[in-house]
């Protein structure tokens, strides 16, 4: 008679360990040893422009990831933050009057209602109206760039925003630039932790990440799906005020087209991110890299070649990302698809 043998623990059963993200970041802090001890002032501000040039790259994704969980596709984060950045200017510069603070606080509360009345906009298109969402978007960004180019008034200017240095950490090697920066720089990393627990821990992102999978499921338990996908867009919508009103934060000025393709490379850190709060962070970070590698590459004049073509290497990665990340990323499967009650 056989006896049974007891059955082996199942690999589901064992703890796992990535090894692969420690691996990649004991990398990338050897290399940026190697490099401080090569050229350490180069090396620290290459850092400071990296955490500088993602801050708004972090909230353009997140915009977008917190869309498409909700099943709208929303490339019209680009002209989500350029009329964030005008409204929040033109607020800012004609209150100027009632003081430094309250005027950056008027400046940033009008961007972020701009931004998303905008997004509430592009829900009524995909949501009520089920047109297609990659035309509603391109309608926003024309509207944008033509609009706040016509409106914008040449010569107004508004209240500097103030640099926030963390004593101690700003005095660290390597890193120390990273610690003075304005304020919203600082509130964009803390808005990845927030999101990242609101999308994972709360109901709003369960029902948030069930009606992007299968709104039709969420319909049955009583929920609106109209309902969340319009309160979403909006909520990303805020999300990208804050990322162009970021932009004012570093320039004090508007400009004509001043997002400068920065919406759109937030599609590719969201989509390089694999639609995860976390994953736009460290998209952002890679992307700010480059852009700040580029932008002192420039000042140096380190080779004998146009500036352009530094300029380029941002947008050149972003093309990259978009051909190899796009591969195997897997958006929500009802991203894109309007939703017919039944």
């Amino acid at each position: 008679m056989a006896v049974a043998t007891p059955a082996r623990p199942t690999t589901s059963s064992r703890s796992t360990f990535n090894i692969t993200p420690w691996l990649i970041a004991a990398v990338v802090v050897g290399l940026l040893i190697a490099a401080w001890s090569w050229k350490s002032g180069d090396t620290e501000a290459v850092f400071g422009r990296t955490i500088r040039a993602s801050a708004p790259l972090i909230l353009g994704g997140l915009c977008g990831l917190i869309s498409e969980r909700s099943g709208i596709v929303n490339i019209g984060i680009e002209g989500q933050m350029l009329i964030a950045a005008f409204a929040g200017f033109m607020a800012s510069s004609y209150t100027a009057s009632a003081g430094t603070l309250v005027s950056i606080l008027l400046g940033i509360g009008a961007g972020m209602i701009a931004a998303a009345l905008v997004g509430a906009f592009m829900a009524w298109c995909a949501v009520t109206l089920k047109m297609d969402q990659i035309i509603a978007g391109t309608v926003v960004n024309i509207f944008a760039a033509g609009f706040t180019s016509y409106a914008y008034i040449q010569g107004r200017t508004q209240a500097g925003y103030p640099q926030w240095t963390i004593p101690g950490l700003s005095d660290l090697p390597i890193v120390g630039k990273g610690f003075s920066q304005g304020p919203l720089t600082y509130l964009a990393f803390v808005i990845v932790v927030l999101v990242h627990i609101a999308l994972y821990r709360t109901n709003w992102g369960l029902r948030t990440r069930a009606v992007g999978e299968h709104p039709g499921a969420v319909d049955t338990v009583g929920v609106s799906v109209s309902s969340l996908r319009y309160r979403n867009m909006m909520i990303g919508g805020a999300l990208a005020g804050i990322a162009g009103m970021l932009l004012i934060q570093s320039a004090s000025v508007f400009n004509r087209g001043m997002t400068n393709g920065i919406g759109f490379i937030s599609l590719a850190v969201m989509l390089f991110g694999r639609y995860r709060p976390f994953g736009v962070l460290g998209a952002a970070l890679l992307f700010g890299f480059f852009n700040g590698l580029q932008s002192q590459l420039q000042f140096r004049q380190a080779l004998d070649i146009p500036p352009q073509f530094f300029g380029m290497i941002p947008y050149l990665l972003t093309v990259v990302v978009l051909a190899v990340a796009g591969l195997a990323a897997r958006p929500p499967a009802a991203a894109g698809q309007p939703y017919e009650k039944g």
